[in-house]
């Protein structure tokens, strides 16, 4: 999917060192060898969950060795609510929930930012509840259909 640029959109703006600086300083890591751990799981945790045009653009925003880590991964069959991804995400680095959780604070406050408002909302949209917290937005309520 990655390798397929489209022709509309221009080349990531942040390197994978600037976007590494810019998780360390968010996550306060004291090395830039553990910042690049959690930008690594992080993304690869959310290549199991996003799917679509959403995935291909959000690859295409970010530097390639991230775009990389998130589209090496095939996407998951089951998915996980926000809090479901941080439990994987702990489960699977062999850390707590509250440092996975910090981790993806971390990373997915700079993806959002290099995604933009736009590409973040369409994400937001196909993901299921609580992703919004992580990428650092405001969780809004999905409109309930009316009962009949």
């Amino acid at each position: 999917m990655y390798d397929q640029p489209r022709p509309d959109q221009a080349p990531p703006a942040m390197t994978f060192d600037r976007m590494l600086e810019r998780v360390r300083y968010e996550g306060a890591y004291p090395t830039a060898e553990r910042a690049e751990e959690a930008v690594r799981a992080v993304l690869a945790a959310l290549g199991r969950q996003i799917t679509g045009d959403e995935r291909v653009d959000l690859a295409q925003a970010l530097p390639v060795e991230a775009a990389l880590a998130l589209t090496a991964q095939v996407p998951d069959t089951e998915r996980l609510t926000g809090w479901g991804f941080v439990k994987d995400l702990a489960a699977r680095t062999g850390t707590t929930p509250a440092v996975a959780r910090w981790d993806t604070g971390a990373v997915l406050a700079v993806v959002a930012r290099l995604a933009g408002p736009d590409l973040l909302t369409r994400t937001l949209h196909h993901l299921p509840d609580g992703y919004a917290l992580l990428f650092g937005q405001a969780q809004l309520r999905r409109p309930e259909p009316a009962a009949a």
